[in-house]
């Protein structure tokens, strides 16, 4: 089930309909294999109209050390599995309090919820479109 703000509908869905399949098949990767490792407040933040960084960031926490370890390994392995595509770049896995992993047109943040907090990405790219992800009710 996924809770949405400011237009999204689905598990993801855009509310422009020029997001490439390639992208979409990328942000379902990278979210599967952050749920199977039980991320926290996974959020998609769309910031396409906001930024030529980049096109989505999605944002998560984890609850320790080795949960951020391995909620990383997870979305790159799911990515390689699914698309064999490896992560562009990668920062933080040796220190595992703030992990970013850049796939060029989405870049995921894996934080410590200390570390979230303080930097404050969705406040920072308010104005950025955000869906919510979460794991599928099992009784849908």
């Amino acid at each position: 089930m996924t809770k949405t703000t400011k237009k999204a509908k689905s598990r993801f869905s855009s509310s422009s309909p020029h997001i490439s399949v390639d992208t979409k098949k990328l942000i379902d990767a990278i979210t599967d294999g952050l749920l199977e490792k039980k991320a926290r407040d996974i959020v998609l933040l769309d910031v396409r109209e906001l930024t030529t960084l980049t096109d989505y960031f999605v944002v998560c926490h984890g609850t320790s050390e080795t949960q951020i370890r391995a909620l990383a390994n997870s979305v790159m392995e799911k990515v390689k599995e699914t698309l064999g595509e490896n992560v562009w770049k990668q920062e933080g896995l040796d220190a595992r309090r703030w992990i970013i992993l850049d796939y060029v047109n989405v870049v995921v943040h894996i934080f410590s919820e200390e570390k979230r907090n303080y930097y404050g990405i969705e406040r920072m790219w308010n104005d950025a479109k955000v869906t919510e992800i979460e794991d599928k009710d099992p009784a849908d």
